[in-house]
């Protein structure tokens, strides 16, 4: 296995992961997992090492990648709507608002937002390895665009596109070997003028989440406190162990950084005691359920079908839809 593949793998194989770990601590307070000393234990109603809806919906667009060679964005919408229909565990109050509303896929979430006037939810965020591991040898503009496209049938404000695309941009930078902390400047320069300043703020070195303003559901903090996990350890499970730690959230944000400290360390930086009882239900899919094996098999068929991984000239299809 390449060093390229084997931080694919990580990537989606780590988000995965993320989620489970912090799947029981979910809107709890600070601390939790260090205080409780046991890990992918379940509780909450979580089995040990099940994942959440965050990797569920990865694996929806991962596999609606492969499947069409490209980005069908009416298929993904569909594919969530089943998703939806099958009754969930855990879906987030806007996602499930624009799935079960009965509107088309390129309308939804524009008319969500319109009604709400707020859906910079972390919901797009957390779904986001697949997509970043597929689109990452297209480069920098092709996958920060898959992201804005992705996110933007969920979430109608461009803030969640904006945070979608600096995470898909981050992974792309890890995926090649070089430092995503680095990368950050030139990423913020990709942000949309009316975001920059605000994630600049959440993305800068001296950023801690006790900064934050908003709870660590909303896109900001989220990544903003996936990259401060990343940039204050050293390894893949000291990261998403802090990430967890922060409480809140704890599914999704470990589940961001999950995807950015695989993408940074390989798939070998996950303990063994992670991915064994790692697994993905598939609601509305049968009894269908995946394992680390799956999500390992699934992250290479992305990494080799990717837009440019053979030629990199490649342009990435655009079959359906744009942000604006």
């Amino acid at each position: 296995m390449t060093d390229r593949l084997d931080r694919a793998v990580g990537a989606v194989l780590g988000s995965a992961a993320g989620d489970a770990l912090g799947a029981p601590f979910e809107f709890g307070p600070a601390g939790e997992l260090a205080a409780r000393g046991r890990e992918m234990a379940g509780g909450g109603g979580w089995d040990p090492g099940e994942a959440t809806d965050d990797t569920q919906m990865a694996v929806l667009v991962g596999e609606s990648l492969l499947e069409h060679g490209g980005l069908e964005l009416p298929d993904v919408f569909a594919r969530f709507r089943r998703w939806a229909a099958g009754r969930p565990k855990d879906i987030g109050l806007q996602t499930e608002d624009v799935l079960t509303s009965g509107e088309s896929w390129d309308l939804a979430a524009a008319l969500h937002f319109q009604v709400n006037s707020r859906a910079a939810g972390n919901g797009s965020l957390m779904r986001a390895a697949t997509s970043a591991v597929y689109f990452a040898t297209a480069g920098r503009e092709a996958t920060m665009d898959a992201a804005r496209r992705i996110a933007a049938l969920t979430h109608g404000d461009r803030a969640a596109w904006e945070g979608t695309a600096v995470l898909h941009e981050l992974v792309r930078v890890a995926l090649d070997g070089a430092d995503p902390l680095a990368a950050l400047p030139a990423t913020l320069d990709a942000v949309h003028p009316d975001h920059r300043e605000r994630y600049g703020r959440v993305l800068a070195p001296d950023w801690h989440p006790d900064l934050a303003t908003e709870f660590n559901g909303a896109v900001w903090p989220c990544l903003g406190s996936a990259v401060w996990a990343l940039r204050t350890t050293s390894g893949f499970p000291e990261a998403v162990r802090a990430a967890v730690n922060l409480g809140g959230d704890t599914d999704t944000v470990a589940a961001v950084t999950g995807a950015l400290a695989g993408a940074r360390y390989g798939q070998g930086a996950i303990p063994d005691a992670w991915t064994g009882p790692l697994h993905v239900p598939m609601p509305g899919y049968g009894d269908r359920t995946l394992d680390a094996a799956g999500l390992r098999d699934l992250a290479r068929r992305l990494a080799d079908a990717g837009p440019g991984a053979e030629d990199p000239d490649v342009v990435p299809p655009a079959t359906a839809g744009r942000p604006h």
